[in-house]
């Protein structure tokens, strides 16, 4: 059994392909075929079904996924303090992200890197839901994720965080409405969500924390919110309500890089928050992911427990 058959059997565990695990480990189709199929022959069992377009684990792949896991992330981590006993970090830090992250983020990347050279930096853009399980799964380091209050925008009734994950809040900012200069409530100083309840709106796609938080406070207020148009990422959103699409409701920060062509007003009734968090695991923390923790400054506050 060896390293790299560990880290193609979890490459094609989660791309659910082999061609897609081979261009992820920058090696050709075959081989990885040909040493997963090694490896079923040491162990006696087929790891995974071949039978249908998307590969998927066996029972027994199931069963050893989270070893193969364990045996990787343990020689990374021997790997590290051995190149630390020499005062050179090293390694990967894996980080992941809701999309269009703010500067906060970026700026910490950047000093990580000038202080830790040696560390190849991996940045992986999801869902908040999603980015929170990677990191309790190992999947990830650490991940910077948008909550609202305590929770995680998972649907009208939310979802609290894994105990298991330790978290700082970096930001809290309001959301805003948006709309082009001529709309009818450009001019106002707030505006009421009900304001818009005879307005098309574009949102986030289904599925995502902000297009819930939205739908959620709209029912609450009595009304369905049509939806004219779907982004998968806020800069898109806001291009297409500076087109005159329709209205916006989105975070503060982001109408900052669409400065000029469109126009944000407070949203005062509900008066709704995203707090954007940094969340690692309490247990599990490489010492890659500690340094960029000291970057960032990040101290578990407690307050998702």
């Amino acid at each position: 059994m060896e390293l790299r058959q560990l880290a193609y059997v979890v490459a094609v565990a989660e791309e659910s392909s082999f061609t897609k695990a081979a261009a992820r480990a920058h090696v050709a189709q075959p081989a990885i075929s040909q040493q997963i199929a090694q490896l079923e022959r040491e162990l006696g069992q087929r790891l995974f079904d071949r039978s249908d377009r998307r590969v998927r684990l066996t029972p027994a792949g199931e069963a050893f996924l989270p070893y193969a896991r364990t045996a990787l992330e343990a020689t990374a981590v021997g790997r590290d303090a051995v190149a630390s006993l020499h005062g050179v970090l090293a390694g990967r830090l894996i980080i992941g992200t809701i999309p269009c992250p703010p500067d906060w983020l970026n700026a910490r990347l950047a000093e990580f890197a000038r202080r830790h050279p040696a560390v190849r930096l991996t940045v992986h853009v999801a869902s908040p839901e999603t980015l929170a399980d990677e990191v309790a799964t190992g999947s990830l380091d650490t991940a910077l994720i948008g909550v609202m209050n305590p929770r995680l925008p998972a649907g009208p009734a939310g979802q609290r965080l894994r105990p298991s994950l330790a978290s700082q809040t970096v930001s809290i900012e309001p959301l805003v409405v948006g709309v082009t200069a001529d709309h009818p409530l450009a001019q106002s100083s707030g505006a009421a969500l009900t304001d818009l309840k005879d307005e098309s709106f574009v949102t986030l796609t289904s599925g995502t924390g902000l297009r819930a938080v939205v739908e959620a406070a709209a029912a609450a207020a009595g009304f369905t919110i049509d939806v004219k148009a779907e982004a998968t990422d806020l800069v898109t959103l806001t291009d297409l309500v500076a087109q005159g699409i329709g209205v916006g409701v989105f975070p503060e920060s982001v109408t900052v890089r669409a400065r000029g062509q469109l126009v944000a007003i407070p949203l005062i009734r509900p008066r709704l928050k995203r707090h954007l968090v940094l969340v690692w695991h309490r247990q599990r923390t490489s010492a890659v992911t500690k340094a960029f923790l000291e970057v960032a400054q990040a101290v578990d506050d407690g307050t998702r427990r």
